[in-house]
């Protein structure tokens, strides 16, 4: 992106933490002195979601142009796709058996040119992006979610997932033991 889109995106940035933490100091205290159980947390926590939603923006702006960019190239294929179809058309009679030639003719010019497409650098890097961008607003959201659930005193994903994973390897020694004792048990 240019500076000249930086800029007003910084003042955003800038301002939103400003207005957040100055309503934060104004009605933190208050709310967390009056709120009891998950509430209390939440009102604690509130500045750290909102914080992860302002620098959620500029990765949200940056994934919405390159959806866009992909979905352009990807129209800008089928028209021209189309034309050439068009353009081949009259040279095919009109009548029922050739309706087989007609669909034959289109699947080829579509495959042919959408394959160009994918192939292409253009196509490639910006879908490389496209995923990035995503994979970063997806940070964002995980984020979010963890202030939420710590909030709410609840686990988080990556809690979820290293209990998974114990209980995993739990498996597989029990599963082990259970082979061992077998072997020994026949004898």
């Amino acid at each position: 992106m240019s500076n000249d889109v930086n800029l007003p995106l910084d003042y955003f940035k800038h301002a939103s933490v400003f207005w957040t933490d100055l309503l934060h100091l104004m009605s933190g205290k208050p709310i967390a002195l009056t709120s009891v159980g998950p509430a209390r947390n939440w009102a604690n926590d509130a500045k750290k979601v909102i914080t992860e939603l302002i620098d959620a923006n500029q990765d949200l702006i940056e994934f919405n142009n390159r959806v866009a960019e992909y979905y352009k190239q990807l129209s800008e294929t089928w028209i021209d796709s189309q034309k050439k179809v068009n353009a081949k058309i009259p040279q095919i009679p009109h009548d029922i058996e050739n309706l087989e030639a007609y669909k034959r003719v289109w699947i080829d010019i579509f495959e042919n040119d959408f394959t160009q497409l994918f192939d292409s650098e253009k196509f490639g890097d910006n879908y490389g992006k496209l995923v990035s961008a995503e994979l970063e607003l997806s940070k964002h959201w995980e984020n979010i979610t963890n202030v939420i659930l710590q909030s709410m005193k609840l686990p988080t994903r990556k809690e979820i997932d290293e209990v998974y994973k114990e209980l995993h390897e739990l498996r597989k020694r029990i599963t082990k033991l259970e082979k061992n004792d077998g072997g020994q048990n026949a004898e």
